[in-house]
């Protein structure tokens, strides 16, 4: 009895040590993650001279400045924004749900090419956006979709990194009997598909729509192809002119305020799609 009540007591100290280095870890993690955050918003605060001179953990006085600057300058920032917006918005949404589609089909039905097609799909995942941009340039000039957000949104569907994750979640988060019970029920395949199998798969979907969103947000090679009215650019390519301004017009204080600006949209898209990621796996907790 009593060797049971000391294992009991190292047993417990054990577990509470090994909490408290976990919490250690993830404390210097979580600093060390937004401590460039904290840097960005620093500079974001200091007058171009003032950062010249070197790194500093003391925030400056040139913030509304700078954003005043910015703002009344030649770059239409605030319609930059709106635009990264609605590609960003559209792009994720359409790829995530159509990604999902497709690997619910691959997951669900028995085909004879399911595993080429599987295979397919991984392999496409694997070549390069650079290889194939001087081709998909001469199809948006063919299609005369120059200066236009159609060509940055549709082919984004086509997404084997988002279809691979989800279908990899699927194999864990939605077993065949579900699906066969609503089919057994009268429920037809794409209420099965939209009503049951889809809010399944909330957390993962929501992690997918995160990456989706912040990819699309930070892309400036695609849209940098295709865009060239200003009015139209996003907001990665507006920094770019910024920063590849002339030697007399540049200021790295608007700069940084810039990107600064860029950032906080996609903080709050991750704070309004976090609650699903959580919850959904304290449901799963609770299920098990």
């Amino acid at each position: 009895m009593r060797q049971d009540k000391d294992y009991n007591v190292e047993g417990g100290l054990g577990l509470t040590v090994r909490r408290i280095i976990a919490y250690v870890v993830l404390i210097i993690l979580t600093v060390l993650c937004l401590f460039w955050f904290y840097i960005l918003f620093v500079n974001a605060s200091r007058a171009h001279s003032d950062l010249a001179r070197g790194f500093t953990l003391i925030p400056g006085s040139f913030l509304l400045k700078n954003w005043q600057a910015v703002m009344g300058g030649t770059q239409p920032i605030v319609k930059g924004m709106v635009n990264s917006f609605i590609i960003a918005a559209c792009a994720s949404v359409l790829s995530v749900y159509f990604s999902t589609m497709t690997a619910y089909a691959i997951h669900v039905y028995d085909f004879k090419a399911k595993k080429a097609i599987f295979t397919f799909i991984l392999a496409v995942m694997m070549i390069p956006t650079q290889v194939t941009a001087l081709g998909f340039i001469k199809l948006v000039q063919g299609m005369k979709l120059e200066d236009s957000f159609i060509p940055l949104i549709i082919p984004a569907i086509a997404a084997p990194a988002t279809f691979y994750y989800m279908k990899q979640y699927m194999e864990s988060a939605l077993p065949h009997a579900i699906v066969e019970a609503a089919r057994i029920d009268g429920a037809n395949e794409v209420r099965t598909f939209n009503t049951i199998s889809l809010p399944m798969m909330k957390p993962a979907v929501a992690v997918q729509m995160i990456f989706t969103f912040v990819f699309n947000w930070n892309n400036y090679f695609t849209p940098a192809l295709i865009l060239h009215d200003d009015k139209k650019k996003t907001l990665p390519i507006l920094i770019a002119q910024l920063r590849s301004a002339d030697f007399l017009k540049f200021d790295m204080g608007q700069v940084y305020v810039t990107i600064a600006f860029s950032i906080f949209q996609v903080i709050v898209v991750y704070l309004c799609l976090s609650r699903f990621i959580v919850g959904g796996v304290a449901l799963g907790s609770v299920k098990g």
